[in-house]
Parts: C-alpha cells; sequence; structure tokens
C-alpha cells in the first residue's frame, strides 16, 4: 500500500520515467532507487530552496542519508559500509541530487573523493580510524588536491608535507575544498620529494581541527551553497607518519583514480539536477495556457522537451556504462570522463532550457528552475573541467588506436 500511495502522488511524466529505469535494474538497485527517490522528494526537495538562500548545510537530513547508507554506498559492511556497487553509487546520487544538488556534492565528496582512497590505499588501521566514524552522516571528510596556482594541473603542488623524525609537517594552501567547514578529516595531497615533480607527490590523511591548520573564508559561490567551500591554510601542521595514505610519492596515482571514479558521481549528481528541471519543465507546459491551449501542445515546446529528454537518458547511459565497467573491474577512465562531460553538459543545456519554457517564471526565486541552472554550472568544473574530460578521452582514444 506504501508503494501504491507513492505512485499516486507522482506526476504522469514521473510514473513513466520510474518504470522504464527500474525495469533495466535489479530488484536491489530498484530498491534504492526508489528509497532515495522517497528520501529526497519528502526530506530535502521541500527545503532544497531554503538551503539554497540561507547557505546553510542540512546537518540533519545529512545524518538520515548517513542511517539509510548513502554516505558509505561502496563501502563493505564490516568497515560500518552499504556494500553495495558503483551502479548503485549512481543511481543513489542522481535521486539525491534530483531533490537537493547541495546534498548530492556533500554525498560525493565523502564517498568517492574521502573514504574511496581510504578504502583502496588505507591500511587496517587506517580504514579503522578513518572509514568506520565516517559512514553514518555524523561526521564526514573532505579531498584536498587543488591550490590556489594549479587547477586542472594537479600534478604541479606546491603544498609540501616534510618528514622530520616520525611525523610529516605540511605547509601550503590547498583551495576550493567542498565540506571545508564541515569536514572532520582531509586527504591531502602533498610534495615531499620536488625533484621528482608529479611523482613525488604523497596522500596523507589530516584529522580536523588539527594545530597549523585554519580555514579561509566561505566562497559565496553561484550554486551548491549548502555545502561550504573554502581553502586549508596549512602552517608547520604535524600529522603522525603513519598517517602516509599507500606509499610516497603515489599521491598523484591515488587522486586520478579517486577522480575516475568521483566522476561517476559527479554525473549522478548532473543527472539529478537535469532530471529535476525536466520535470518541473514538463509539468509546467502541461498547465500554462497560450493561444487557448497548454503550451505543452506548442511543436517548440516538444521539440525543447524532447531535446531535453534525449540529452538525459543518454547521459545516464554512459554514467551507467562506466558504473558497470568499475564493478566488473575493466578499464573505465575514458568512459568516465564521457559520462561526467555529457552528463555535466546535459545538465547544463536541460536547465537552460527549462528557464526557456518557464519564461519569465524561470528567472525568479519563486520556481526551483534558476537554481537548477545554477548548481549544474559546477558539474562543469569540479573533478575536472570539460575541457579536461576531452583530453582524458581524447588521450585514451588515442592510446587504443596505437597512434
Amino acid at each position: 500500500m506504501a508503494l501504491y500511495r507513492n505512485v499516486l502522488k507522482m506526476s504522469s511524466y514521473q510514473l513513466k520515467r520510474s518504470i522504464a529505469s527500474l525495469s533495466a535494474l535489479s530488484e536491489t538497485h530498484q530498491m534504492l532507487q526508489k528509497t532515495c527517490r522517497d528520501f529526497a522528494d519528502g526530506e530535502l526537495k521541500p527545503i532544497a530552496g531554503k538551503i539554497d538562500k540561507e547557505h546553510f548545510y542540512p546537518k540533519e537530513q545529512i545524518k538520515k542519508m548517513g542511517e539509510l547508507g548513502l554516505l558509505a554506498v561502496t563501502v563493505p559492511e564490516e568497515l560500518n559500509g552499504t556494500g553495495l556497487d558503483y551502479l548503485a553509487y549512481a543511481i543513489a546520487m542522481e535521486e539525491i541530487s534530483r531533490g537537493c544538488a547541495s546534498a548530492g556534492v556533500i554525498m560525493s565528496v565523502n564517498n568517492s573523493l574521502f573514504l574511496g582512497p581510504i578504502l583502496e590505499w588505507g591500511t587496517p588501521e587506517q580504514k579503522d580510524k578513518f572509514i568506520k566514524p565516517f559512514t553514518g552522516g555524523d561526521r564526514v571528510g573532505c579531498f584536498a588536491l587543488s591550490e590556489p596556482g594549479n587547477g586542472s594541473d594537479a600534478g604541479a603542488a606546491s603544498t609540501t608535507a616534510s618528514l622530520q623524525g616520525d611525523r610529516f609537517i605540511l605547509n601550503g594552501t590547498k583551495s576550493w575544498i567542498t565540506n571545508g567547514y564541515e569536514s572532520e578529516a582531509a586527504v591531502v595531497f602533498a610534495t615531499t620529494d620536488k625533484t621528482l615533480k608529479h611523482k613525488g607527490i604523497s596522500a596523507v590523511i589530516v584529522p580536523k581541527p588539527i594545530k597549523g591548520l585554519e580555514l579561509g573564508k566561505k566562497e559565496d559561490k553561484l550554486g551548491i551553497r549548502g555545502s561550504s567551500t573554502c581553502n586549508l591554510i596549512f602552517d608547520n601542521c604535524s600529522v603522525p607518519k603513519e598517517n602516509l595514505l599507500g606509499q610516497p610519492g603515489f599521491g598523484f596515482k591515488i587522486a586520478m583514480m579517486a577522480l575516475d571514479a568521483g566522476r561517476i558521481g559527479i554525473a549522478g549528481q548532473a543527472l539529478g539536477i537535469a532530471q529535476a528541471a525536466l520535470e518541473v519543465a514538463a509539468e509546467y507546459s502541461s498547465k500554462r495556457l497560450a493561444f487557448g491551449k497548454p503550451i505543452v501542445k506548442l511543436q517548440m515546446i516538444q521539440n525543447k522537451l524532447a531535446d531535453m529528454a534525449l540529452r538525459l537518458e543518454s547521459a545516464r547511459l554512459l554514467t551507467w556504462r562506466a558504473a558497470w565497467l568499475k564493478d566488473n573491474h575493466k578499464p573505465y577512465t575514458k568512459e568516465a570522463a564521457m559520462a561526467k562531460l555529457a552528463a555535466s553538459e546535459a545538465a547544463t543545456f536541460v536547465s537552460h532550457q527549462c528557464i526557456q519554457i518557464l519564461g519569465g517564471m524561470g528567472y525568479v526565486s519563486d520556481m526551483p528552475a534558476e537554481r537548477f541552472y545554477r548548481d549544474a554550472r559546477i558539474t562543469e568544473i569540479y573533478e575536472g573541467t570539460s575541457e579536461i574530460q576531452r583530453l582524458v578521452i581524447a588521450g585514451s582514444l588515442i592510446k587504443e588506436l596505437g597512434l
């Protein structure tokens, strides 16, 4: 009966989309999709506008997401995780981001950029200390790679980690750190040997707060305002050498692997934004009258909806393919870049067209269309810009062709 009541609450478009999507998924993935959709509709969607306007961190909702297992989707159960796969992660990211893109990025960073590297490279002691307490929503982590002088050039890290006795001493500034204020630990990438360039970068787990680490001001961003973004400023910050993640000099490799996986999550976030925008546009056009009939009957509006749906569904299939490849231990770097590129550009396009369909109503904050557009823009920038994704795709293709 509960499922029946939920179905009755759906618009006809949502119902058809739900049936079409579910038919391609396993029973486990169907249950996850429905759970996340119900949570997003009940807990996130009603406050998404408030989160955006007031720039507040939805702590209560993040805690509930942790209780649902959404902050550690691919972490094994013995480490307090959910024990699901990356397809599940992509599906969950889409549904949560459909309700609130800020909640989506908080979830994304904790799953793939913080827990992911520790799960792959961490020692048993590191996993006990930095995974188990970060799965339930009470605590989240962050990922510190970018710097004021580098973004796409991730190998040019000027932050240093000097080994002095049994401790690393960190100095430098990391920028654009998502969850910077709320996180209680960070995976930090710093140069341990300047002579080796990118092969001299190492990854260190830094608990927060800690002496020698200050937070910069919160950035006033175009979108995704529920998650803080700031600088991490290290000034002789001392951490035990056992906090080294992996081997010395493995940092660049760890970062690139984390970003490959993270791009699947960001693709899911972008899909959620696009899905929300398409639903708003479809619903509005079915009720808005012009020339004596709903504007959805106008061929121009139908063309827009068709193009929006085409880009969205195409990007979703690319995202699910990238997740399938990762889950089956096959190379997926190119496909993750394709998914992130297609989904982020689809999100920008679909949210733009949503505003066009709503007209003046799309330009005011009384409707969520303008928020979708602002939230979508960052998906083409963080975890690798669209330009970087094209370089990754081209580089992989050239290698495959033996050129």
